[in-house]
């Protein structure tokens, strides 16, 4: 499915993980997720992650929700100055910018990645 196809609102991030077990060559983040429409349970994996941004809130006695998330498109200043700073080196890599704004706690989740896949549980 289509990242910008999930109906992401009010659906809760139950547990955030990231795996570098083998830096540069596993490079994830993994989100379990509990859909709101269904109350049904899936596992979204960020492969290749080049980058990650996380502006959480803690503290906060509530489900972490999620109010929108977007695949951006290539023209994300994040995406951008992420080229600029590699100079070239990775111009021909083609990574996506992926964005998570958070409901419950006013936090904002920014990912560049190769790819991401769901995976049920």
């Amino acid at each position: 499915m289509n990242f910008n196809e999930y109906n992401w609102h009010d659906s809760i991030i139950k547990n955030i993980q990231i795996d570098r077990s083998n830096p540069g060559k596993t490079d994830t983040i993994l989100f379990e997720i509990q859909w709101r429409e269904n109350d049904k349970k899936s596992v979204l994996v960020f492969e290749e992650v080049y980058w990650a941004s996380f502006n959480l809130n803690f503290g906060i006695v509530c489900n972490e929700t999620i109010l929108n998330a977007a695949l951006l498109d290539s023209n994300d200043e994040d995406l951008r100055q992420f080229y600029l700073k590699w100079k070239g080196r990775m111009d021909d890599i083609t990574l996506n910018p992926y964005m998570i704004e958070l409901n419950s706690t006013g936090g904002r989740i920014k990912i560049i990645a190769k790819s991401f896949s769901e995976k049920s549980t």
